[in-house]
């Protein structure tokens, strides 16, 4: 028998539950074919062996290719819009208890971020906001806090002298704004997406997946978000056939639901 990529593909989703079949074949297949080279192994049926024999060797797997590239205040200049228009405009259409999901959060850095930034508009004990990945290892990172000077350079100065302590060369997150952020499993291309969201964030995330595969994910949004509700993705990712989808178009970052 041939252990080609497409048993491997089969192999992974009986494993983890991902589909790499969701995700842009020649990027992802040179990504996996460079671990496993890494390793010494030849074959993907022997990789995949390790996978179930190597409890490292498969949470390093699958750290690898769920892509984790992260940074508080990503873009500053949408956060500046999602700060001086966007929560503005939520609160006062939606009240003081907003509901939010930072999708596909990896390390914490976004909706961490989120509670800070929601801070110049609510008391922190009003914010909640709940946070999905599908790496439990991004998750447990996220949940101690701890973060390089490079990941929150763009994090205004107000904020960074108020909630990060500075520990040996890195920085750490105060506890008080961990306490606002609810962290879970969550695989967009497989289980069920909450709802009646207020602002939903998924960003640089879906540049990965195949165009069928963020069309799903879009309108997944789109009925998990309230009518009035927002998204907000990234600077890599415009929704060509938004109205098809469910949106209108705030400007090229933000769409609501109608």
């Amino acid at each position: 028998m041939a252990y080609d990529y497409e048993y491997f593909k089969k192999e992974i989703m009986a494993l983890t539950t991902i589909d790499l079949n969701c995700y842009k074949e020649k990027q992802m297949k040179r990504r996996i074919d460079t671990l496993i080279s890494k390793h010494k192994i030849v074959g993907y049926d022997k990789y995949v062996q390790a996978l179930k024999d190597d409890k490292a060797m498969f949470e390093e797997f699958v750290n690898y290719i769920t892509i984790n590239v992260s940074e508080f205040y990503r873009n500053p200049d949408q956060w500046k819009i999602l700060d001086e228009t966007i929560f503005p405009e939520l609160i006062s259409k939606f009240g003081k208890n907003l509901k939010i999901w930072s999708a596909a959060c990896s390390t914490g850095d976004e909706p961490y971020s989120l509670v800070m930034a929601l801070s110049r508009h609510l008391p922190l004990n009003q914010i909640k906001i709940y946070a999905t990945d599908l790496d439990k290892q991004v998750i447990a990172k996220a949940k101690v806090g701890l973060y390089s000077d490079k990941s929150i350079v763009s994090v205004p100065e107000d904020l960074k002298k108020k909630y990060f302590t500075q520990v040996g060369p890195s920085y750490k997150i105060a506890d008080e704004i961990k306490a606002r952020v609810e962290f879970k499993e969550h695989n967009l291309l497989k289980d069920t997406y909450p709802t009646d969201y207020h602002l939903i964030v998924c960003r640089n995330v879906l540049i990965y997946f195949t165009e069928e595969a963020k069309d799903e994910v879009f309108r997944k949004y789109c009925k998990s978000l309230a009518s009035g509700g927002i998204l907000f993705i990234g600077s890599t990712e415009q929704i060509m056939n938004y109205k098809d989808v469910g949106f209108e178009r705030k400007n090229s970052f933000f769409y609501v639901k109608p």
